[in-house]
């Protein structure tokens, strides 16, 4: 596996910058060099090191895998959040949960917020989305919804067509950016061909219980991952049917960690390591790796400069796109992340920040045990957890790894370089603390700049929409 990749009130309105407010004037576009198309294919609940480019060794992904080969693969991309609406709502806005709004699962981003819909119309750009339609409401995210792809992650089958996106593709000469939203790798695991791989050749992740019914589980979840390989090369193949394939940036991301313990719901490197490889060959040498550190929230700004349009400040997220085109080996200096638990379960507010190198984690309510309500009910759909207790009867490891994800202390600090997995907490360490406490500051000045409240936020919530959002 590759290292690298595995590697008390709630907050209020007031707290919501002018960008969410839809306050920013539009900004006239620099000329730019050129205008590429941009298209975004997004993975859902992907443990990105199971891909070949990222050392995988249970399947090969040669859809996946050309964008790497003919591209530039990045090996620090991380999820704020790793919950597909918080981190989707961070892809589409360029701010981070407690700006946005959707700071918890399934709650709507604040009205009026300013999004990609918004934003890149303004620098020429038509916008258009397929597939998952994570976060609400519809009267933020106002995209061209285009059909073709399965909507509902939660489906049994995911059958696909890429007609949509061919037409809508084809349907002007102004640039573009669509985005492509998979339904797979999410649970419940039921599409695809399990039979294709043999569970006793399967090589388990280094942070998950290794048991034959694990193995069995993985062969499922490796099925849904070839669906996702066959999507992109369809989408691959459609630009080229068009002959937009060269003219267009193809991104490919990861977005959070699977339905496995330590993976999705958590801000361990399993959970928050995302997969980013971006295609073009116009201005990306093929074969190309950056260790630069990037986060879903600048996504947006680096489609804006693209583009060719000027910085937005009121956004939380950075321009990558030096390092996207080789100009520069860095972007941002630390990646930060936020989790809070309800409605997933009870209550568990955790923080992190990251540097690329060492990872702290703070876990806000320590004294109370973790509980994910999906994951560990005892009629689970992908049936993990339960496969883990049951092995966890016999099997030292077992008891261990279950233990640790139900039970955590309040500062967790790791060497992702030695300790791709998080498995060893060198928090108690002397010779870490004065990274400890350099790190701490930065994360609580972070959390002060965002009007995070810590657990203040992780509570019950209710989405009542205007009438008007109600009858849609």
């Amino acid at each position: 596996m590759n290292s690298n990749i595995i590697k008390a009130t709630a907050l209020s309105v007031a707290a919501v910058p002018a960008a969410a407010a839809g306050a920013a004037d539009r900004t006239p576009a620099r000329e730019p060099e050129q205008r590429p198309n941009i298209v975004v294919i997004i993975a859902d609940d992907l443990l990105s090191s199971e891909l070949g480019c990222y050392g995988g060794q249970n399947i090969e992904t040669p859809n996946i895998d050309r964008l790497a080969h003919e591209g530039v693969q990045f090996y620090h991309n991380y999820a704020s959040e790793a919950m597909s609406v918080p981190i989707r709502a961070s892809m589409y806005t360029g701010l981070y949960p407690a700006h946005h709004g959707s700071y918890q699962n399934h709650k709507n981003t604040f009205p009026g917020t300013k999004t990609v819909n918004e934003y890149m119309p303004e620098v020429g750009y038509r916008v258009g989305r397929t597939g998952k339609d994570h976060p609400g409401p519809k009267s933020v995210y106002k995209f061209d919804e285009i059909p073709g792809f399965t909507v509902g992650c939660t489906a049994k089958k995911a059958p696909y067509s890429t007609d949509g996106i061919r037409e809508w593709m084809s349907r002007s000469d102004d640039p573009f950016l669509l985005f492509v939203c998979s339904i797979n790798t999410h649970a419940p695991w039921t599409w695809g061909d399990p039979g294709e791989f043999d569970p006793d050749k399967i090589k388990v992740p280094g942070n998950c219980v290794d048991s034959p019914e694990m193995r069995e589980i993985m062969t499922r979840y490796l099925a849904e991952l070839r669906a996702l390989d066959n999507e992109v090369g369809s989408v691959l193949q459609t630009l080229e049917d068009i002959g937009k394939l060269d003219n267009t940036i193809v991104f490919f991301l990861g977005e959070q960690g699977p339905q496995f313990p330590g993976g999705k719901w958590t801000l361990w490197n399993p959970g928050v390591s995302s997969a980013l490889l971006a295609r073009y060959p116009a201005r990306i040498k093929p074969g190309s790796k950056s260790d630069a550190i990037v986060q879903y929230e600048d996504l947006l700004p680096t489609f804006i400069d693209i583009a060719g349009g000027e910085p937005r400040p009121e956004l939380d997220g950075v321009s990558f796109k030096k390092a996207l085109f080789g100009e520069s080996k860095t972007a941002r200096k630390y990646a930060y992340g936020i989790h809070n638990n309800y409605p997933e379960g009870r209550p568990y507010p955790i923080r992190s920040i990251r540097d690329g190198r060492y990872a702290l984690i703070l876990n806000l309510t320590p004294e109370s045990d973790y509980h994910e309500k999906h994951l560990m009910a005892e009629k689970n759909v992908t049936g993990v957890w339960p496969a883990w207790k049951r092995a966890a009867e016999t099997d030292e490891r077992a008891a261990y790894l279950c233990d640790r994800f139900v039970h955590r202390p309040a500062v967790e600090f790791y060497d992702l370089k030695k300790d791709p997995w998080e498995l060893h907490n060198l928090a108690g360490e002397k010779k870490y603390q004065a990274r400890i406490a350099e790190m701490r500051a930065e994360l609580e000045k972070w959390m002060e700049e965002q009007g995070d409240t810590g657990a203040a936020m992780d509570v019950p919530f209710t989405n009542k929409a205007p009438a008007a959002e109600a009858k849609r």
